[in-house]
């Protein structure tokens, strides 16, 4: 339940998107407001038509937070999601500016692209499965920054779930079967992150089906061509000094940034 009036979610939204466009994220939060996880989540929609309404394009949808130590560290009993701009995504090779970041953390990731119009109502994982054109390995670009109280669910939620950008690597067509892989997250040769034994599909769509009903509670419905971020297993690393982010996955395939 909001907390809070149409007046005062309005004036907070617009602020999470000046503070975004000035590459300095969250400052409402430095005065350690109170919101609910209800106004955060007007506040991210409102956010969103602001930057369509200026022309921006979403493109799809990630989903976070699915692991339950990350819930329970943001106060949810359920994942997070997040909008897709289309001004952030990058190709594997791409060369960015740490600075246009703000303590910039990357995760490892799948994505897969839908390849028909989605009806919420039949979305079993069968149904889901069979609406998938492909998947990708990539890399997921965070804000990691909270100002606010503990727990920092409501925070992380008004600020598009920390969501900054995505780099894509190459399509793999959907395997026939079962198929095991790893995911490697990599900082200038170093690896960060590893997650060993993941199964397709089963670990890489199993929150999909709740992301597509919790959209469609705010009137999104996901459509053909839309990108979905199936969701990290870990919790955003800062790259600090780094300079070469690599995302490698034995069975999809692996993505590269650079940062100067």
């Amino acid at each position: 339940m909001s907390n809070l009036s149409k007046k005062e979610l309005d004036l907070l939204s617009n602020k999470i998107l000046e503070d975004y466009d000035a590459k300095n994220p969250s400052t409402i939060f430095k005065d350690k407001i109170n919101i609910t996880n209800d106004d955060a989540l007007i506040i991210q929609s409102n956010v969103a038509k602001l930057r369509e309404k200026r022309g921006e394009e979403v493109i799809g949808y990630k989903i976070g937070c699915v692991s339950k130590d990350t819930q329970k560290k943001m106060g949810f009993t359920q994942p997070a999601s997040g909008y897709l701009w289309k001004s952030e995504l990058h190709n594997s090779g791409v060369i960015l500016n740490r600075k246009d970041y703000t303590n910039p953390a990357m995760e490892a990731e799948f994505g897969v692209i839908l390849n028909r119009d989605i009806k919420p109502d039949l979305a079993s994982f069968d149904y889901i499965l069979q609406s998938i054109e492909g998947i990708y390995p990539l890399i997921e670009i965070h804000n990691l920054v909270f100002y606010g109280n503990e727990p920092y669910g409501a925070e992380l939620l008004a600020n598009n779930a920390i969501h900054a950008g995505v780099i894509l690597g190459s399509e793999t067509k959907l395997p026939l079967d079962k198929t095991e892989t790893d995911l490697k997250l990599i900082y200038d040769k170093e690896v960060i992150d590893i997650w060993t034994n993941k199964i397709w599909p089963n670990d890489m769509l199993s929150e999909i089906e709740w992301l597509i009903k919790e959209q469609a509670r705010k009137n999104n419905y996901l459509k053909k061509g839309d990108l979905i971020l199936t969701g990290a297993y870990g919790f955003p690393v800062p790259i600090n000094e780094k300079k070469l982010v690599e995302v490698t996955s034995s069975a999809f395939g692996d993505v590269t940034a650079s940062f100067n």
